[in-house]
């Protein structure tokens, strides 16, 4: 186990250096005149040279991919180009609006799909069509599109919560969870859908393996089989599916939180973006990829947990 562990973090550091190298130059490489952004259009030709002079872009680019790379090692993303507020208290003020929005969903996606997965396995007949019709349609949906149908029929129509804006958990509980009801609904449909439909397939596939056909020759109750054995030989490809949802729930968030207009690492991204901060976009870039290698870890040492053939492949 020891060395399983140490080749995925071997792996996971390796996966962090080429991402953040590649977009490293290649925003550098597609980014217009920042300084000129930044000074507005009235600016003298001679104070936007100044200001790039300032900023490091009149060095060479691998001069300053290293500069930047050795602040990071040291723990300094630098400053906002537009703000002056250092790149880590930007992203750490947003980081847990965006966790909290992101893991809420993840964990109730792997209950209900769970739930939904095994009772269409085990039930099969109008339960398995039911699952299997709502799957499509719900998957078919963007998931822009019902987040704009939640706030028009809950929070501007019945006014059963806020429209946009986000409270902290630690100012009051009740509107942290209100504040972010919709967008975990918004995510969540469509990722209970397609997960619920790879939990089926794999608990039908669990069922039909020959140890579990012996298994009830010999008398098991039909609950101690499903709970005890396979659901865990089930498991390994449901929290696969589930850590690549994740994962693109990192991506999706960006537009859930611009419509409900929620100050997370998405709304932050774009933002930076569309400035041109580079400082504060390889910021979330690097954050970004962090939490998915780890969450790549912890899922692979669960799976290896389960399945122990994973561990030497």
């Amino acid at each position: 186990m020891v060395s399983f562990i140490f080749r995925r973090l071997i792996s996971g550091v390796v996966v962090l250096f080429v991402v953040s190298s590649l977009t490293f130059f290649m925003l550098y490489f597609s980014a217009t005149s920042v300084a000129r952004n930044i000074l507005g259009e009235t600016a003298t030709q001679d104070q936007v040279h100044l200001k790039e002079v300032e900023l490091g872009l009149d060095q060479p680019l691998l001069s300053r991919y290293f500069g930047w790379l050795g602040g990071v090692l040291h723990g300094d993303f630098g400053v906002s180009w537009f703000t002056s507020q250092p790149v880590v208290d930007s992203i750490l003020g947003r980081l847990p609006t965006t966790l909290s929005i992101v893991l809420v969903t993840i964990v109730i996606a792997a209950v209900l799909a769970t739930l939904f997965g095994v009772a269409a396995a085990v039930r099969r007949g109008w339960v398995d069509r039911v699952l299997q019709i709502v799957s499509i349609g719900a998957s078919a949906i963007p998931q822009f599109v019902v987040a704009i149908i939640l706030v028009t029929a809950f929070a501007i129509g019945l006014r059963w919560f806020p429209a946009t804006g986000y409270v902290p958990i630690g100012d009051s509980v009740a509107g942290w969870a209100a504040s972010i009801t919709l967008p975990i609904i918004a995510l969540a449909i469509g990722t209970v859908a397609s997960t619920a439909q790879q939990v089926r397939s794999a608990v039908i596939n669990v069922l039909s393996r020959d140890y579990v056909r012996t298994l009830r020759s010999r008398g098991l109750a039909p609950r101690e089989i499903l709970f005890r054995h396979v659901l865990r030989g089930a498991a390994p490809a449901g929290l696969t599916v589930l850590s690549l949802q994740f994962i693109g729930m990192l991506g999706g968030v960006v537009v859930i939180e611009q419509i409900f207009a929620l100050p997370g690492l998405g709304f932050l991204a774009l933002q930076s973006t569309t400035q041109g901060d580079m400082p504060v976009l390889m910021g979330v870039v690097v954050y970004i990829v962090i939490i998915v290698v780890v969450v790549n870890l912890l899922v692979d040492l669960a799976v290896g947990w389960l399945n122990p053939k994973a561990r030497v492949s």
